[in-house]
């Protein structure tokens, strides 16, 4: 019997001691010796109990180069978001609809005229010397009291209107400001001096501050009323010139099933800088009215609907329109949290028992569906296929199948206000 191979003698480390216990090695594959095993998984960490760790407002932390120095975290990180519980009733009169709720939670803010709206027409944040009420969406805001907010009483608008610390990205800066940058003054003007530093190229440089810009700012205009920015109506001819160039152009507004939100009047005038026409693309829930979207495109805005071919819509800017003027509003930095609304959906309709509304469900898992409604899709016969089965029969159903839970909703709300409908599941009957 031949000896051992000799063994090799373990390396010593010196001052590197392993003081924790290596992990078990990974086992061998039986069946294919050669082939590497899988190694194991990693072991998740432990969870904490939030009773016993609670994240304190100020707390020491001793460091071993020097004193103990103090950590202090805003009140921001540990507020209330979208996966928390945070639920605060509104007043019993904005939940009933008879009137409105102002809601603030800086009490400076409230001085100044700053609040969050609780009314008839949802969530809304009002600010000093705007013409309007400012909203997420406009065109898709439920028409129902909420009952209640999923978040605290914050503006979504600007650093100095909410107690959170600003960690957003400053203003890029224009090609004036880029080309002055790169300037080099040969000379300094007589009684004038001005900063400079040397450069990576050594090269003297001007030192220029980046502009300020006030995100709280609301500008209405020059004053002037939409009538007379619009001007005088386009005649036929002058509305076929100013639609045949966009009608195959890509530099348009895509509107999506958040409909016309605070956001896109910003987009609108972005447009409107460069041209006359805006062109809009609507595809989703905001199709179903389109009338609505319209409405609050041409009131929102201050333009004009000149055309419209299905989900495209033309938006005018007027004749008398100077970019230069025209009113600015301040850009939302976040989405607000949706407030709690009625259910669409009840277990029993008003008018009827529990055992004839699910007699009705019965009924319309048999029922065919009128349509079938497709994601992203454009639904501007939606309205009229439903008046033209509501003749033949006192139930009708649509096949939502694919689209977001949102959605449908969203839709489902739509036709209720315009047929006087009941919703037992995904399937409506008028009364």
């Amino acid at each position: 019997m031949p000896p051992p191979p000799p063994q090799r003698p373990a390396s010593s480390h010196v001052g590197r001691a392993n003081l924790f216990s290596a992990s078990p090695p990974p086992l061998s594959n039986r069946r294919y010796p050669h082939h590497r095993s899988l190694p194991l998984p990693p072991v998740s960490p432990r969870r904490r109990d939030p009773k016993k760790h609670s994240q304190q407002p100020s707390q020491e932390e001793p460091t071993d180069s020097g004193p103990t120095r103090t950590v202090t975290t805003n009140p921001a990180f540990r507020a209330a978001h979208l996966r928390t519980a945070y639920r605060k009733p509104v007043p019993p009169a904005a939940a009933a609809g008879e009137g409105e709720a102002l809601l603030a939670a800086d009490p400076t803010d409230a001085a100044s005229g700053r609040a969050v709206v609780v009314g008839p027409s949802g969530l809304s944040f009002r600010l000093p010397g705007a013409p309007f009420d400012f909203q997420f969406s406009y065109s898709e805001a439920p028409r129902a009291p909420p009952l209640a907010i999923r978040e605290p009483a914050f503006l979504p608008f600007a650093p100095p209107t909410m107690p959170r610390p600003w960690t957003g990205k400053a203003p890029l800066l224009t090609k004036e400001e880029k080309a002055r940058r790169r300037g080099v003054r040969l000379h300094t003007p007589l009684g004038q001096e001005t900063p400079q530093t040397v450069s990576a190229h050594g090269i003297m440089m001007e030192v220029r501050e980046r502009r300020k810009m006030d995100l709280a700012r609301v500008s209405p205009g020059d004053g002037r009323s939409r009538e007379e920015v619009l001007g005088e109506p386009l005649t036929p001819s002058e509305v076929r010139a100013l639609v045949k160039p966009h009608i195959s152009h890509n530099r348009q507004l895509n509107i999506g099933r958040d409909g016309l939100t605070h956001n896109m009047l910003e987009m609108i005038h972005c447009h409107w800088r460069r041209q006359e026409i805006c062109k809009v693309r609507c595809r989703g829930v905001p199709t179903v009215d389109m009338k609505n979207l319209c409405y609050h495109l041409e009131e929102k805005s201050g333009g004009k609907v000149i055309h419209r071919v299905g989900g495209v819509v033309f938006l005018y800017r007027g004749r008398h329109y100077d970019p230069k003027t025209r009113p600015r509003y301040p850009l939302m930095l976040w989405k607000p949290a949706t407030p709690v609304y009625p259910k669409l959906i009840k277990e029993a309709p008003d008018g009827f028992t529990k055992e004839e509304a699910d007699e009705m469900r019965r009924k319309g898992r048999d029922l065919l569906p009128i349509c079938k409604l497709a994601k992203n899709g454009i639904y501007i016969t939606l309205v009229k296929d439903v008046r033209d089965a509501f003749e033949g029969s006192d139930l009708v159903k649509i096949d939502c199948e694919g689209l977001n839970p949102s959605d449908y909703k969203k839709i489902g709300a739509k036709l209720r206000i315009l047929f006087p409908v009941f919703f037992y599941h995904l399937m409506m009957s008028r009364y």
